[in-house]
């Protein structure tokens, strides 16, 4: 318009409840000072941030944004950029609700302490993607469930219409999140050549006159994939990656020949899942490629694999099997490398570790140092639960920068213990049982659920494992994980029943769904709609983007940014407001910038279409 305009005016009464574009229009008389006579402008009644657009014949858009106390600032240039969609979910009962526009103008001024700069030049890893796993426990819920809640719950969870998952993580045997646990795929003891391997319990369903309460018997984990993968198969974007992990080899092939042993008052309570015997290293390496064999013959090809899940164990608490970091090492570079490598796999992913994130530096140090090992390695698996809060990013930064060429992926995360009573040690017992979670939301939003540490003496950091609001736990921990160079994040069960379960320990978790066996209830909880939010708007292929974030004057905890660009130039903006009070911030691209009102406790994704990404080397 040639000058800058100067704008005067008054709001009265201005409502501010957080939210923006969801009541009628509002006249407000605003002067403008480089105008002939007044110019009507028009606001959304509701409070936070809103567009105005004068009416008053020049060419050229005036937008006001109004802030909760009802000031006002014009932009004197026509908008720039203005987002294609915006989702909100929020504890105030949004649910990928698509909302107002944001609207971008040319060298605007900073109108919040709180600074947000996206750099679209500094790009980062490239996505491999967001997703869930495939359990027996999951299975057995779903066999619960009449065909056509089955087939609904599977396409929430899978298809472009619903949370349209792009990677997945699937046992190799039983895992405690098995109906009864203890089995494996190689039955018969010193069996070398694996002439008995059989992936049967996979695919043999669930008995009703030994489970009653079964509608699908036929439904088990295979089928639950194969069901997965023929949802993908029906639509454009058919990507699902699936990464398979044992949780321990046969019993016969360790040294404690069984699954694994609790503890004892002899051993302090600590047990164990044993260790590999040596002559049984080369047939487990054959093992877990025959298990390649088998799934590939029934249509479900393998993306990655882990040697085993969490290596340094589990207190014996369930199936499970010890690698050190030096012994997972001998193991690839001797056996399960060359095999991999020699077999029609050799371009399946193999990661190391599968283990927290507080042990990562350790385990790629000792395995990514030694080229004769690390030659088959594609990257490393990492677990959360280290700490309910701490995302680890200072570890994962010092790990890519030591080992730029290795990947990480986040293979396993969830509300674990849930409803637990307290064990001996815990100084607040009350409040490490978590009660009334199914069919109430606000349970999910507030901060009320705890770990395995939570308070108790004997764990070795207790202060890391504050209680916690489980949306928060997931919406921080997926931004900070693509800020600092993971490449895909999974979560556990995508499906229990209301307790928890089936968990043939007693090991409970939460789920993003849970079904009551008896009613056929089906609660969606706020955490599938968090993970759908970020799994439909950060894809398979897409670059993380370097973000910068000033928070004068919030809590450290209070605000979470992240962004990836597609390869067409579709930039995804992920913002986490942990707080009980929306905040208004600046939102800065390309040299533009927007005045953003986040609601209170909610992630909101801010999508705008920017120039193709450019071609800038990981």
């Amino acid at each position: 318009m040639g000058k800058r305009l100067a704008a005067e005016g008054v709001l009265s009464e201005p409502a501010c409840d957080g939210l923006s574009g969801e009541a009628g229009l509002a006249k407000v008389d605003v002067k403008l000072t480089a105008l002939s006579k007044p110019a009507t402008l028009w606001r959304s009644s509701g409070g936070g941030s809103m567009r105005r657009q004068c009416i008053n014949g020049f060419r050229g858009l005036v937008v006001a944004m109004i802030s909760c106390q009802a000031s006002v600032i014009f932009a004197a240039q026509a908008p720039g950029l203005v987002s294609t969609e915006v989702l909100l979910t929020s504890a105030a009962g949004h649910k990928l609700a698509v909302m107002d526009p944001v609207v971008f103008y040319p060298d605007g001024a900073a109108a919040s302490k709180t600074q947000v700069q996206i750099e679209t030049a500094k790009l980062r890893q490239t996505v491999t993607g967001i997703g869930t796993s495939f359990t027996e426990s999951s299975a057995f819920v779903l066999a619960h469930l009449p065909d056509a809640a089955r087939r609904s719950v599977m396409a929430q969870l899978f298809s472009d219409q619903g949370a349209n998952f792009s990677l997945a993580r699937t046992p190799i045997g039983a895992t405690d999140f098995s109906v009864e646990g203890r089995y494996d795929y190689a039955p018969v003891p010193d069996d070398l050549g694996l002439k008995y391997f059989s992936i049967a319990e996979d695919q043999m369903g669930f008995n009703p006159m030994r489970y009653p309460g079964v509608i699908t018997p036929d439904f088990d984990l295979l089928p639950m994939i194969k069901e997965a993968l023929a949802i993908k198969q029906q639509q454009a974007d058919s990507s699902l990656r699936i990464i398979a992990s044992a949780w321990t080899a046969p019993p016969w092939m360790k040294d404690i020949e069984g699954y694994y042993q609790s503890g004892t008052p002899e051993t302090n309570y600590e047990g164990t899942g044993g260790h590999l015997k040596p002559r049984y290293e080369a047939v487990y390496a054959d093992y877990l490629i025959r298990y390649l064999d088998a799934y590939a013959d029934a249509g479900v090809p393998i993306w990655g694999l882990t040697p085993v899940n969490e290596p340094e164990g589990n207190g014996g608490q369930w199936e499970s099997m010890h690698f050190t970091a030096a012994s997972q090492a001998r193991f690839i570079q001797d056996h399960l490398g060359p095999k991999l490598r020699a077999s029609p796999y050799a371009d399946t992913a193999l990661l190391i570790f599968d283990q927290n994130r507080d042990r990562l530096e350790h385990w790629a140090e000792t395995i990514l140092s030694q080229p004769d090992a690390a030659q088959y390695v594609y990257g490393s698996a990492i677990h959360w639960y280290a700490s309910t809060t701490n995302v680890y990013g200072d570890v994962l930064e010092r790990v890519h920068a030591q080992f730029p060429d290795f990947d990480l992926i986040h293979t396993e995360g969830t509300i674990d213990d849930l409803g637990k009573p307290a064990p001996g040690g815990i100084a607040d017992p009350d409040g490490f049982t978590e009660t009334d979670w199914f069919n109430n939301d606000a349970f999910w939003w507030q901060r009320r659920a705890t770990d395995w540490a939570y308070t108790a003496s004997w764990a070795p950091n207790a202060a890391d494992h504050p209680m916690y609001t489980p949306v928060h736990r997931y919406a921080r921990n997926i931004i900070g994980s693509l800020n600092h160079w993971v490449s895909g994040w999974i979560d556990w069960n995508p499906v229990l029943d209301e307790r928890g379960g089936p968990n043939h320990v007693g090991n409970f978790c939460g789920a993003p769904i849970m079904v009551n066996l008896e009613t056929k209830a089906v609660y969606v909880t706020p955490i599938y709609h968090v993970l759908a939010q970020f799994s439909r708007t950060i894809r398979p292929g897409d670059r993380a983007v370097t973000v910068s974030v000033d928070t004068a004057g919030l809590p450290e905890d209070a605000l979470h940014v992240g962004a990836t660009l597609s390869p067409e130039g579709l930039l995804s903006v992920q913002l986490l407001n942990t707080q009980a009070t929306p905040m208004t911030f600046s939102l800065g691209l390309l040299g533009q910038r927007a005045v953003v009102t986040l609601p209170a406790n909610a992630l909101q994704t801010i999508r705008v279409e920017i120039a193709k990404a450019p071609k800038i080397n990981n």
